[in-house]
C-alpha cells in the first residue's frame, strides 16, 4: 500500500530543501510548482483556456505565455485573478493526481506531492498525512531577507500575506523542525522513514 505525503510550509522554512531530501532518498516528489509551469506550456489545454481568456496580447514571439504580462494583468484585478486560477488550479491538480495514481499503481511505498498551499487550497483530501517544516518566525524572516535581499518591512510583509506557520503547524499530522543544521532536519526525516516504514509493513 502506497503512503501519500502532503508536504507543504511557509515561504522561507525551508520546504525545498526537505523536497529535495525525499528526492536523494529516491522518494518521488510530484511537485505542484513545476506542474503550474507545464499546464500553462503550448499545446496544453490550459494554455489555450487563458489565451482565449486573456487574448493574444499575452503572447511572447515564441507563442510561450508572457508571466509578467500576465502578472500585470491580474495584480491589480481580483476578478482576472479568479478566472486565471479557476483554469490553472484544476488542471495542477488534475495532472497532480495523474501522476499520484500511476506510482500507486506502481506500488511504490511512499510518495510526496510538494504542494505550497496545501491548507489554503483544501487539498488535504489528496493525501495520508501532511508534513510541515517549520521554522521559527525570526528564522523565518531572517532567511527570507538574506535569500531575496528584501528589507525587514518587505520580508514581513510577504510572510503575513500567507497562513501562519503557526497556524500550518496546528493543521499539521506531523512538523519537521528545520531550526537547526539540514543534518538535523535530514534526521528527522529518516526517522519519518522509519516509522511510516514499520507501519506500512
Amino acid at each position: 500500500m502506497t503512503l501519500i505525503i502532503g508536504l507543504t510550509g511557509s515561504i522561507a522554512t525551508g520546504k525545498s530543501t526537505v523536497s529535495h531530501m525525499f528526492e536523494d532518498l529516491n522518494i518521488p516528489v510530484i511537485d505542484a510548482d513545476k506542474i503550474s509551469r507545464e499546464v500553462v506550456n503550448p499545446h496544453e489545454a490550459a494554455y489555450n483556456k487563458i489565451v482565449d481568456t486573456f487574448g493574444e496580447r499575452i503572447l511572447q514571439d515564441d507563442k510561450m505565455i508572457d508571466r509578467s504580462k500576465l502578472g500585470s494583468i491580474i495584480f491589480n484585478d481580483e476578478s482576472m485573478r479568479k478566472k486565471l486560477n479557476n483554469i490553472v488550479h484544476p488542471a495542477v491538480r488534475e495532472k497532480m493526481i495523474t501522476k499520484r495514481d500511476a506510482y500507486v499503481k506502481e506500488g511504490l511505498p511512499i510518495v510526496v506531492l510538494d504542494i505550497p498551499l496545501l491548507f489554503e487550497s483544501k487539498l488535504t483530501h489528496l493525501v495520508d498525512k501532511t508534513v510541515v517544516v517549520s521554522v521559527k518566525e525570526e528564522v523565518q524572516l531572517e532567511r527570507l531577507m538574506n535569500r531575496n535581499n528584501y528589507t525587514v518591512e518587505e520580508a514581513t510583509q510577504r510572510i503575513q500575506s500567507q497562513l501562519s506557520i503557526i497556524e500550518k503547524e496546528e493543521m499539521a499530522d506531523i512538523v519537521i523542525d528545520n531550526n537547526g543544521t539540514k543534518q538535523q532536519t535530514y534526521e528527522q526525516l529518516e526517522q519519518l522513514l522509519q516509522q511510516w516504514k514499520s507501519i506500512s509493513t
